[in-house]
């Protein structure tokens, strides 16, 4: 008896302890979920089987939410934990399907889920698919794939984009500080509108056009909006008073200061003359190169033209070998010609004499165009899409490519090489007027002087500036807004950065 009685109390104390594992197993692998036991763990080299079961006495059916804890049958389940020093955890769970009490209810039968543990029909736990998942929404599908099969889990790319369009929508707070602005789904035809919540940085939604219309009805939907950052295209700022008058509509900083720019330019531009006519004559030993550009442009034979390019090669190649005493039908064979090609080619004293009658001749849809463009290039503009732009309502109804081809070999040609321009400190009132007033808004936009804008626009109006006057007119029509923009911290930069991020995916996805 004492022997026996000394056994039974080694075997007690071997099953406490036991349990005291088990317990602690318990702490450590299901720390929130309650009515979760396990039952063994079986460890080996490459993976961790835990034996679980739930110990609630019954369940409620998702049918009609009635609690039965009559025991209809079980069977087993084997979903995947987070894996666990390198090995895969995977759950021997056996759960129990449960008779429906409900009469009524369309389920006779139904298997329990654990909450925090199980879902229906779900092949891994809720703590390893809220790992994926934001495994998923850090990396993407591939890459998250491939850290996932480095942490110990096997999954496709499929799988985990999967888990993150079941993701829930997060409930986020009404916007009070909205940014709004635009972004081209195809460039020139096709647009949207990306609208930002600006306190917390994050987009809130996306329009699919950038109408006033659909910001006003987006506006409506949402009184609380306080302020909205925009630039100052016209349609946005109609939706914005139309639907939210209560809001401070606040022009964009730097969007100001880009169309200050332009106008200095356009001023500068207007006194070229002026400047070129104090720069200093160049040495009578200095001679200016025809430029590329305008020989391409003046000249029926322009360099630079694959065609033309050939035909003199060749030209000065049949003419080589003739002086060297080839005959016509020797270089027929050498440089497998028709022995009419080579005879054209012999005969023709110059290459010009080759181009009679053939694509230098051509006219195009651009031609009675190029005087408004050469005039808008030597203003300082430079611009394809703005000088497409402005030359269509004039009649032209060619490609905004062949536009661009014109002014590219107009960009590409080298200058001739001249003396220095004088200083933009020349002794002219107008240029010295329109340094100050840069320098005044500059001022006023580092400083949030908003309140000195209209002494500005006054002082604007008094010098012979007429593009800065063009400014300030449009400044005038949308004054209270560029106030606010000038006065208060908000501004468009974050909804820039968004939209800049649009353009990134866009590009990525042409691939």
């Amino acid at each position: 008896m004492p022997q026996n009685e000394q056994w039974q109390e080694q075997l007690l104390r071997q099953f406490g302890a036991a349990k005291e594992v088990l317990l602690r197993l318990e702490e450590l692998l299901f720390p929130s979920i309650d009515d979760v036991a396990v039952l063994s763990v079986d460890v080996n080299i490459a993976i961790v089987r835990v034996e679980v079961q739930c110990t609630a006495t019954g369940a409620w059916c998702p049918g009609c939410g009635t609690w039965s804890g009559r025991v209809h049958g079980s069977y087993l389940r084997f979903p995947a934990g987070v894996p666990s020093a390198g090995r895969s955890v995977v759950l021997q769970l056996r759960v129990r399907r449960f008779t429906c009490r409900n009469a009524e209810c369309g389920r006779h039968t139904f298997v329990e889920q654990i909450p925090g543990l199980t879902r229906r029909h779900g092949q891994r736990t809720e703590r390893l698919r809220s790992t994926l998942a934001a495994i998923g929404l850090a990396l993407a599908g591939r890459a998250g794939a491939r850290l996932a099969h480095v942490v110990g889990v096997s999954i496709s790319r499929s799988t985990v984009l999967r888990l993150i369009d079941a993701l829930p929508e997060q409930e986020v707070a009404a916007p009070r500080v909205v940014g709004v602005d635009e972004y081209a789904t195809r460039k020139g035809r096709n647009y949207g509108t990306v609208l930002v919540d600006v306190e917390t940085r994050r987009p809130v939604d996306m329009l699919p056009d950038r109408e006033s219309s659909s910001l006003a009805a987006w506006l409506a939907e949402r009184p609380g909006i306080e302020v909205v950052c925009r630039d100052r295209v016209p349609f946005f700022a109609e939706g914005a008073t139309a639907s939210a008058p209560q809001a401070v509509q606040v022009a964009d900083r730097w969007h100001l200061w880009h169309n200050l720019s332009e106008a200095a330019e356009r001023s500068i531009a207007q006194h070229r003359q002026c400047l070129r006519v104090l720069a200093p004559e160049m040495p009578a030993t200095t001679q200016e190169e025809p430029d590329p550009a305008e020989e391409s442009f003046g000249s029926p034979w322009p360099t630079g033209h694959r065609f033309a390019d050939r035909t003199r090669t060749v030209h000065a190649i049949v003419h080589a070998q003739v002086e060297a005493g080839h005959s016509r039908r020797a270089i027929q064979r050498q440089l497998g010609m028709s022995s009419r090609t080579v005879k054209r080619y012999a005969d023709a004293a110059s290459p010009e004499d080759l181009f009679t009658g053939q694509w230098q001749t051509r006219t195009s849809v651009l031609d009675k165009y190029k005087t408004h463009l050469d005039d808008r290039w030597n203003e300082g503009c430079t611009n394809a899409w703005k000088l497409w732009e402005e030359i269509v309502p004039l009649g032209y109804q060619g490609s905004y490519q062949r536009v661009r081809a014109y002014l590219r070999l107009k960009r590409t040609s080298p200058r001739p090489v001249a003396a220095r321009p004088p200083s933009p400190r020349a002794d002219r009132p107008e240029i010295d007027a329109l340094t100050r007033h840069v320098r005044s808004f500059a001022t006023m936009l580092t400083e949030r002087q908003g309140e000195r804008l209209p002494d500005w626009l006054e002082a604007v109006r008094q010098d012979d500036l007429p593009s800065l006057h063009t400014l300030a007119a449009g400044i005038d029509r949308d004054r209270d807004a560029v106030i606010a923009g000038l006065t208060l911290p908000w501004n468009s930069g974050v909804v820039q950065g968004h939209v800049n991020r649009i353009k990134m995916l866009k590009r990525q996805m042409f691939g």
